[in-house]
């Protein structure tokens, strides 16, 4: 299991463990994260389960795909360290990645 840390807009944060292969946003879902919708259910038609990565973890996560550049567009204060949680798989690279979920979703 890779721990995520999901950072709230308060500051608290919430510690969940993700199975290798499912996506931050499944790992949300499954743990009840505040502020993360995922109103497509991971298909990155949307962009209701964004999140900041931590400057930490940048360049482990990696930067977005053409497709869900196009779907940050419809994001709320998208950022440089924006992504869409869908499209981030976990895997033990990731164990103790951080992301905070923005004030709100797009």
């Amino acid at each position: 299991m890779t721990k995520i840390t999901f950072v709230q807009p308060d500051g608290s944060s919430i510690d969940t463990e993700g199975e290798n292969g499912a996506t931050v946003m499944e790992t949300a879902i499954m743990n009840a994260i505040p502020g993360i919708v995922a109103e497509c259910g991971g298909a990155c038609t949307c962009a209701t389960c964004h999140v900041y990565v931590d400057d930490a973890w940048a360049d482990t996560v990696g930067g977005p795909s053409s497709m869900e550049e196009d779907m940050l567009d419809f994001a709320f204060d998208v950022r440089e360290n924006s992504r869409l949680s869908c499209q981030i798989r976990v895997k033990d690279e990731l164990d103790g990645l951080v992301v905070h979920v923005p004030t709100r979703q797009g």
